[in-house]
């Protein structure tokens, strides 16, 4: 499915789910795109921008962007990030913030996943109107009104605002670097693994779902993974698929008002990393190859549920003798003070509570032959994820994210603690086989 196709299938109507979706976000794509950045600005009515950018974008768009701007008789105000590795948090954002001008009626983020979020901060902090000139097709966030941040050292997904308009151009995309390109197909894969969950999460604890919203991200997917060969040789076609097949995954989630769409335990795996490399300053690869290696470990747990009759004296059992104080410490030694919010989220949450346990066990057993059958519809098997990313030379293992092997079955566990969201690591919890099942 093509960004076209979708708004014309989906926007603005009415869903047999009983919501209509509607997003404003307007999306120029394709080769030569980013000359219609004047366009834009007299679309959103503004004259003088401040602009956000890296020192690696500035050289991949930002500069471009500067010289239309004056070309055409707009005035801006240019922030530059010097660091070599930016990252997502109280730091950057404050130096956007202590160096924006106040005269500015539009922010313009030159860049991909980091400096989107911190300019979509910016724009809703502002209340201005924002206009994105993507760098890489390397992540999804570009079409969604949240920010993935780190705060006080938790990989949090924050509140923020979604861009008015999204530049993608395809003669800027393709160049982005390999890696980035590989990310955006990551990222994308993910997909496979966030329907499954959200459709056992209906299932299972009544959440809402919508098959309009999930059958636009498995088109958009499926697109992806056909033409995914291109990639490495930067062909318009795939590298616009990746592109467009994000931007669909960020109106997605508008459209259904959660993350449900983009995001399940691959993305709660990925963030565990991103978690301790800030906390103990370890290796972080970009967020996409991780949520691909993520889908190739949700992939072979799967595959052992799929393998797993439930038997309900042992899942009681294992309940029964999980110490909640043993597994905060376990957290905390794991994760450092990054493992606070998520204790807290805990109390307030109560996923652990024997007698919520045992409802959710008693229908799972019930169900589980309805569970096999979503995993087998919207799941491929392992060895099909792992031909993909082999395909596009990505990473498959922790060892090529330069991370220990050693921590995947605590990675696994800590993931059913990051959001107040059903998937995979707290179903092989409820089953009472979670120490199995990664090891």
């Amino acid at each position: 499915m093509t960004l076209s196709e979708m708004f014309e299938r989906i926007n603005g109507k009415e869903c047999p789910c009983g919501r209509e979706h509607c997003v404003s976000v307007k999306v120029y794509s394709g080769s030569g795109a980013l000359s219609r950045l004047s366009e834009a600005m007299e679309k959103l009515s503004a004259r003088h921008a401040f602009i956000i950018s890296d020192k690696n974008t500035q050289k991949a768009a930002g500069e471009r962007v500067y010289s239309l701007l004056s070309e055409n008789g707009f005035t801006y105000t240019g922030y530059v990030f010097d660091e070599d590795k930016l990252e997502p948090d109280e730091h950057s954002v404050g130096s956007a913030i202590m160096n924006y001008d106040r005269s500015a009626d539009v922010i313009i983020a030159v860049g991909s996943g980091v400096i989107g979020d911190i300019s979509k901060i910016v724009s809703a902090v502002s209340g201005k109107p924002m206009i994105t000139v993507a760098t890489a097709p390397s992540m999804d966030g570009y079409a969604s009104a949240t920010s993935s941040m780190t705060r006080a050292g938790v990989k949090v997904s924050l509140p923020s605002r979604c861009a008015d308009i999204v530049i993608g151009d395809t003669d800027i995309l393709k160049n982005a670097p390999l890696d980035m390109l590989k990310s955006g197909l990551g990222d994308m894969l993910a997909k496979y693994v966030s329907i499954t969950e959200w459709r056992l999460s209906a299932l299972i604890t009544g959440e809402y779902y919508c098959e309009t919203v999930a059958d636009a991200v498995r088109a958009s997917l499926s697109r992806c993974v056909s033409n995914r060969r291109g990639l490495l040789l930067r062909e318009r076609e795939a590298v616009e698929a990746v592109f467009e097949g994000l931007i669909i995954t960020g109106i997605a989630m508008a459209y259904a008002g959660l993350s449900r769409p983009a995001s399940g335990v691959e993305h709660y795996l990925s963030h565990v990393w991103d978690m301790r490399s800030v906390e103990f300053n370890q290796p972080c690869a970009l967020h996409g190859l991780q949520c691909g290696v993520g889908t190739l470990i949700s992939a072979r747990v799967y595959e052992k549920i799929k393998e797993t009759l439930p038997n309900k004296e042992k899942a009681l059992k294992y309940v029964r003798d999980f110490s909640i104080s043993e597994w905060n410490e376990t957290l905390r030694e794991f994760l450092g003070n990054a493992a606070e919010p998520m204790i807290a989220l805990e109390k307030k949450e109560g996923k652990y509570s024997p007698e919520k346990h045992a409802k959710r066990l008693d229908f799972i057993t019930e169900n589980y032959g309805k569970i096999v059958e979503i995993i087998n519809e919207e799941l491929p098997s392992a060895e099909k994820i792992e031909e993909i990313l082999s395909d596009i030379e990505a990473p498959k293992t922790l060892t090529a994210l330069g991370l220990d092997e050693k921590i995947l079955p605590l990675t696994f566990k800590a993931s059913k603690d990051i959001r107040d969201k059903y998937v995979l690591s707290r179903l092989c919890w409820d089953l009472g086989i979670i120490d199995e099942v990664i090891q």
